[in-house]
C-alpha cells in the first residue's frame, strides 16, 4: 500500500510540475556566438526580426545571386547558430540559399525556449524570408534537424513551401520517453507534445526524411516511423554510420547531393 502511493505522488508531481521539467530537459540554449560567418568565404547579412508575441529574434541570411532556391534552417536543441556555419557553408556551395536563426532563448535572441514558442520563431523566420527578403514561396525549403525536425514541420503546415526535410527527428516527447528510463514509466500519463507523428500526416508538400543509423539519440527506428506515416512524395534517406549529430559530416558527398538534387527537383528558380 505504502508503495502504491509512493508511485502515485511520483506520478502527479511528474504531471503538476512537468511542463517545467520538459523545457529544462529539451533545450540547452548556448548564449555565447563562438563563430561568425566572416570566418568563412561565404557571402551573408545580419539579421533582426520579431515574432508575433514580440519577441527579438537573431539570424544569418546567406544569399546567392539569382533565384537560387532559399532553405530555412531549423538547427536542434542544444548551441546557437554560431555551431552551424560549417553546415550552411556546404549547402551554399550546392547553390542553396540559407536563412538560419536562433530560436528564443539562444544566441543573440530574446526570450525563453518553450514548444509553442520556437514554432512561432519558425512562423517568424518564414515570414522574414518572404516579406523582408521578398522571396518566393515558390523557392522556399524548410529543413529541420531533430529538435528543429518539429519546427520545420510546424512551418510547413501553417506557410507555403515546396518541400520539407527533417533530419534524426523524433516522433512524439510521449514517444522518446519510452526509450528512457525512468521517464518509460510516466509515459502513459505524459502528454502529447511535439506530435510530429500526428502532424506530419498533414504535411502535404514532397517530404526527405533522413535518419543516421547510429543514432543513439533519437532511435532510427523513429525516423522510419516517420517516414512510413508520411503520404504522397517522400523519400526516406539512412546514413549508414551516422550518429545523431553528424549526419552531414559522415554522409559527406552523398548527403549533400541528395539534399541538393531533392530542393531543387521541388523548387522553382
Amino acid at each position: 500500500m505504502l508503495l502504491l502511493l509512493v508511485l502515485m505522488g511520483l506520478v502527479v508531481s511528474a504531471i503538476v510540475f512537468y511542463p517545467q521539467l520538459e523545457n529544462s530537459i529539451i533545450f540547452y540554449p548556448g548564449k555565447n556566438l563562438d563563430d561568425n560567418p566572416s570566418n568563412w568565404n561565404i557571402s551573408w547579412k545580419d539579421v533582426r526580426f520579431v515574432t508575433s508575441d514580440g519577441e527579438k529574434l537573431h539570424g544569418w541570411f546567406f544569399p546567392l545571386p539569382g533565384k537560387a532556391p532559399v532553405l530555412l534552417f531549423c538547427h536542434g536543441n542544444a548551441g546557437n547558430i554560431s555551431h552551424r556555419i560549417e553546415n550552411v557553408e556546404r549547402l551554399v556551395n550546392r547553390g542553396i540559399s540559407v536563412f538560419l536563426f536562433s530560436y528564443r532563448g539562444y544566441g543573440l535572441s530574446s526570450g525563453r525556449p518553450s514548444e509553442n514558442g520556437i514554432y512561432k520563431d519558425g512562423v517568424a523566420a518564414y515570414d522574414y524570408v518572404t516579406q523582408g527578403e521578398k522571396i518566393s514561396p515558390d523557392r522556399i525549403a524548410v529543413f529541420g534537424r531533430s529538435l528543429g525536425g518539429a519546427v520545420a514541420i510546424e512551418v510547413a503546415l501553417q506557410r507555403k513551401v515546396r518541400c520539407m526535410i527533417i533530419e534524426n527527428t523524433f516522433t512524439s516527447i510521449r514517444g522518446m520517453s519510452k526509450t528512457l528510463f525512468p521517464w518509460l514509466l510516466f509515459s502513459p500519463f505524459l502528454p502529447h507534445h511535439y506530435d510530429n507523428i500526428a502532424k506530419i500526416t498533414d504535411v502535404s508538400v514532397p517530404k526527405l526524411i533522413v535518419h543516421g543509423k547510429n543514432d543513439k539519440i533519437v532511435p532510427f527506428k523513429m525516423g522510419k516511423e516517420l517516414f512510413a506515416l508520411a503520404t504522397g512524395n517522400k523519400i526516406f534517406l539512412p546514413v549508414d554510420g551516422a550518429g545523431h549529430n553528424n549526419t552531414y559530416i559522415v554522409g559527406g558527398k552523398a548527403y549533400f547531393d541528395a539534399i541538393a538534387d531533392f530542393i531543387s527537383s521541388h523548387t522553382s528558380s
